[in-house]
């Protein structure tokens, strides 16, 4: 039986995904021409990051701001480092359109987590970044 720290964890996976699917499912119907449909999406998916953001910090999962910023560079650089590569040489191997998405991701995160490690360089001398235009990939 599960431990209620897996629970937390499975839990905020879970809710997770289900809110990037709604989002994609809104912007879809919307696309589609149901206006109605994509606010019950919309709508959907805000209560479901409501209940991840609860599992995370029911698990003590939120910490300080610098702390936080480790876990996000640890995390980038593994989907950097690890995760994404063998995704993207099994892509191409496939010949499979996954491989650009796995190819701009592995880039993306690199960049990620170099702009956390200024964060956190800001964050332990108790400063903000300088930056106030922030890219988003498109």
């Amino acid at each position: 039986m599960p431990t209620t720290q897996e629970n937390l964890k499975s839990a905020f996976a879970g809710e997770s995904q289900a809110y990037q699917k709604y989002v994609a499912f809104a912007k879809k119907a919307e696309k589609d021409g149901f206006a109605n449909i994509a606010k019950l999406f919309r709508t959907t998916a805000e209560a479901e990051r409501i209940h991840a953001e609860g599992h995370l910090g029911a698990s003590d999962g939120i910490k300080s701001t610098a702390e936080n910023l480790e876990v996000a560079i640890g995390g980038e650089t593994y989907e950097h480092n690890e995760m994404y590569p063998p995704m993207y040489e099994q892509a191409v191997a496939e010949g499979h359109k996954a491989k650009r998405m796995f190819g701009y991701a592995v880039e993306a995160e690199k960049v990620h987590a170099a702009l956390y490690r200024i964060a956190l360089e800001a964050a332990r001398k108790g400063e903000d970044i300088t930056e106030t235009e922030i890219w988003l990939c498109p």
